[in-house]
């Protein structure tokens, strides 16, 4: 008997990409039909029915996300594949809404694109259609970050606690609210409460509320966060801060949903979604017997890493333009931008605290820097230091780039008879040192002759 094929439907403008796919998917037995937009695959129903869709998002015309809610009203069970080079937490999150199988940002590995073909196949019930869009603007085109706006994007219809991990800064917060945000929870309140900011004999008030004379000071009934968050979602910032006593309590209360305010023995129920949120690591806690395993295991049904920004060099100029901008707006003030040799800076320094960091960043050089154009010595010392401190690895006309420009800062006489021949002082040292102090050799390997190194060592005094 004849094995049925799968038929597949590529939909993109771009000729090279329907090609590439067309025939990958046809050595694994697939049959492949190319579009080059959406009208052309919505006239084609009156003929045929694809077993499944890959989609690009931008095209002349109907869009992607446009096409895929039509597809999905119509035929809910066609797994539809959408890809974008236009990559966004709202495109990720919109395709998963409306009922995409799979996001794969542009561009991609081939054989993570048939991967993700087989495994639709394997489970042809795709993703149901969860109805939300999302108004948190999360900015990242690596593929770490492209990876949390897909788990985002899957989390829409689960109320399962959520564990964010990640280093200060990283945006763990912005997550928990886009998570809120495109959850069947939108319309309840987020609040967030960071266990570190606030001190241990009053977190537990903060958490569950207080009646009136439960406490010296207590002069009026307060509703704790558990309270105000009903229906909702509470975000618990650097949970690892947390007391080992009220981790019991706040245990319980994820068991049973269930708690008590201070001074009362009225039993409050709740209904409330926890995501916690940590920059330290849990397990070593754990063992050191400062973190209760169990709850641990209770927060952490879902896990997101936040990487830190030095992981995500893609993003750092991307953030910086879009930090720069936000600054300019809240300033009035024009637009400012990093040259070259600022832009391959950025992309070598540690950030150590993160995206915060780097928001700060831009925001004191739209203040201070003099120009629109942003160079290396108008940063902030920090940064500056930082070259020195940590030894970061800059390209080495970045550092003299920075030389010259403090040079001319100072007015220093001579500059250009004063790095040539520093240029070529270093030149002819390195070249004698690696070749054992032999000029023939040494004057070869610069591609000079042998009279004009003999000349340059009189005259620089090597």
């Amino acid at each position: 008997m004849t094995e049925i094929l799968k038929k597949i439907w590529v939909i993109d403008d771009d000729k090279s990409i329907k090609w590439v796919l067309q025939k990958a998917l046809e050595k694994y037995n697939y049959e492949v039909q190319t579009f080059g937009n959406t009208n052309e695959a919505i006239n084609n129903f009156n003929h045929d029915i694809p077993n499944l869709i890959i989609s690009d998002i931008k095209m002349p015309g109907e869009s992607g996300l446009q096409f895929l809610q039509k597809v999905k009203h119509k035929f809910p069970d066609i797994p539809i594949i959408i890809m974008t080079a236009f990559t966004d937490l709202d495109s990720a999150v919109d395709s998963f809404a409306l009922g995409a199988f799979e996001y794969l940002p542009k561009p991609f590995n081939i054989e993570d694109a048939i991967k993700i073909v087989n495994s639709a196949f394997e489970n042809e019930e795709g993703h149901e259609d969860n109805l939300i869009n999302t108004t948190n603007k999360i900015i990242g085109n690596s593929s770490v970050m492209q990876s949390v706006f897909k788990q985002i994007g899957k989390l829409g219809k689960s109320d399962a606690s959520i564990l964010i991990t990640g280093e200060s800064g990283t945006g763990k917060e912005l997550v928990a609210q886009a998570i809120h945000e495109n959850s069947q929870r939108k319309s309840s309140p987020f609040i967030a409460l960071n266990s570190a900011a606030i001190p241990a004999e009053l977190l537990e008030s903060e958490l569950f509320g207080y009646e009136k004379g439960a406490f010296t000071g207590a002069t009026n009934e307060k509703k704790g966060y558990f309270e105000e968050a009903d229906n909702g979602t509470l975000f618990l910032d650097e949970i690892a801060d947390m007391p080992i006593n009220l981790q019991s309590k706040l245990l319980r209360v994820l068991n049973d949903g269930a708690f008590q305010k201070l001074g009362s023995n009225k039993t409050i129920r709740t209904n409330v979604r926890i995501i916690a949120a940590t920059h330290q690591n849990l397990i070593e806690n754990i063992s050191e017997k400062t973190f209760r395993d169990d709850l641990y295991h209770r927060l952490n049904v879902i896990s997101i890493h936040l990487p830190p920004l030095r992981e995500r060099d893609d993003d750092i100029l991307l953030l910086s333009k879009f930090f720069l901008n936000l600054s300019s707006k809240e300033l009035k003030t024009p637009t400012k931008y990093l040259n070259a040799e600022t832009e391959a800076y950025f992309k070598k320094l540690s950030w150590g605290g993160n995206i915060r960091q780097l928001r700060n960043i831009c925001h004191w050089l739209t203040v201070m820097a003099p120009g629109r154009e942003i160079g290396i010595s108008d940063l902030p010392q920090e940064l500056l230091k930082e070259n020195v401190n940590h030894n970061v690895d800059v390209n080495w006309d970045m550092a003299l780039s920075f030389e010259i420009q403090k040079s001319l800062k100072d007015k220093d006489p001579n500059i250009y008879e004063l790095f040539i021949s520093k240029v070529e002082k270093l030149l002819i040292k390195i070249a004698l040192s690696e070749n054992n102090n032999k000029k023939n050799q040494a004057a070869a390997s610069l591609g000079i002759g042998r009279n004009t190194i003999t000349r340059k060592i009189k005259d620089l005094d090597i």
